[in-house]
């Protein structure tokens, strides 16, 4: 089992993702969100200037903030700081997005977008299109020593839903899931990989796996529906659950266990009598950083066993057994608050006792 670490993009991170590499952690995955923090590529490349062996990433970026071409000089840019040990997430742009107020991108303008990437990073001249524009490129330089496209840079598309899922089973190297921590979220996610590695003649076993979550050590007999905890966990509960029900097209593809508490989140960030130019503004305070008092019906007991780790030091070991016998090639941690207290938290109580 591989066990990353998730960070906000921020360019005064680095010592953070460098004490994460000395605890043991295999990867580091910073957010792209360009209204809630840095420029990810920037603070990618001082934790490839600063960091000797974690695999580096974006977690993820999106279709939308940069045209293709550009995500790909910046993500080969990283590999030459950093080389072989460079990863490319990429989603649709859930938080980038919607802190705009703007729609995440189409599946199909992901698809697009990701094949640009792939044939650029393979050093390949590849079809690139703006509106009825239609153009062949590559990189014309790439020996320059700038950009790096002799270690290979994989993608991995991050998903919730069915068509996200199965999109990233068609042409993904891996998957990130968000908050599948629960047996029937895992099987879920999983099947819809298998579903479309198998349409495009794929072996599924070969997609590489990783869950996002959030960690939280209770005392013996703590119970979770406390504040203590909720503020702990809470955002990540709901912002999980939230992607989970708002990806379903039809929430009877959701697990049968988890279906009407999933659902319960759909509406879970609303402002009343705002405008549309700017109820964003509010929805999106604060977002996966502090608990609104509004989601605690919401984030139940049942709800923050099936999308974290929380619990006491066996419940969550037991948690991760069970992840990897699902299929689970990395648990990656995003903490809300404290991380370098997370970092060391799980590094001596977790992951020295998981093997």
């Amino acid at each position: 089992m591989d066990f990353g670490f998730v960070f906000f993009g921020d360019v005064h991170v680095y010592p953070d993702v460098r004490l994460a590499e000395k605890r043991g952690f295999t990867h580091a995955w910073l957010y792209d969100s360009q209204m809630l923090t840095s420029d990810v590529y920037a603070a990618l490349a001082l934790c490839a200037a600063n960091t000797k062996k974690i695999f580096l990433g974006p977690g993820v970026t999106n279709p939308a903030s940069r045209i293709a071409p550009l995500t790909a000089c910046a993500i080969a840019s990283i590999n030459a700081l950093a080389p072989g040990r460079v990863i490319l997430g990429i989603g649709t742009g859930n938080t980038a997005r919607r802190t705009l107020g703007m729609p995440a991108a189409r599946l199909s303008v992901l698809r697009e977008h990701i094949e640009v990437c792939r044939g650029l990073l393979a050093g390949k001249t590849t079809a690139y299109q703006e509106g009825d524009r239609r153009r062949m490129i590559r990189f014309l330089n790439p020996k320059s020593g700038a950009i790096n496209l002799q270690k290979k840079i994989p993608i991995y598309v991050a998903a919730s839903g069915a068509k996200s899922l199965e999109l990233a089973g068609e042409i993904a190297d891996g998957v990130i899931l968000f908050g599948a921590v629960s047996p029937s979220l895992i099987e879920f996610s999983l099947n819809h990989v298998r579903t479309g590695a198998e349409r495009a003649g794929r072996d599924p076993r070969k997609i590489y796996t990783l869950a996002m979550t959030t960690f939280h050590l209770t005392k013996p007999g703590e119970k979770l529906e406390t504040p203590r905890v909720r503020k702990a966990v809470g955002p990540f509960v709901t912002s999980s659950s939230n992607l989970f029900a708002f990806a379903c097209l039809n929430p009877e593809d959701l697990p049968a266990d988890l279906r009407d508490d999933i659902m319960a989140f759909k509406y879970a960030y609303r402002v009343s009598d705002e405008p549309i130019e700017t109820r964003h503004l509010k929805m999106y305070s604060d977002y996966l950083q502090g608990f609104k008092k509004e989601h605690e019906p919401l984030v139940s007991e049942k709800m923050i066993r099936a999308t974290t780790l929380t619990g006491t030091r066996d419940e969550v070991i037991d948690a991760i057994h069970s992840m990897k016998k699902a299929g689970i090639n990395q648990v990656a941690i995003q903490p809300v608050t404290d991380p370098r207290g997370t970092i060391e938290t799980f590094a001596k109580e977790i992951m020295r006792r998981v093997q």
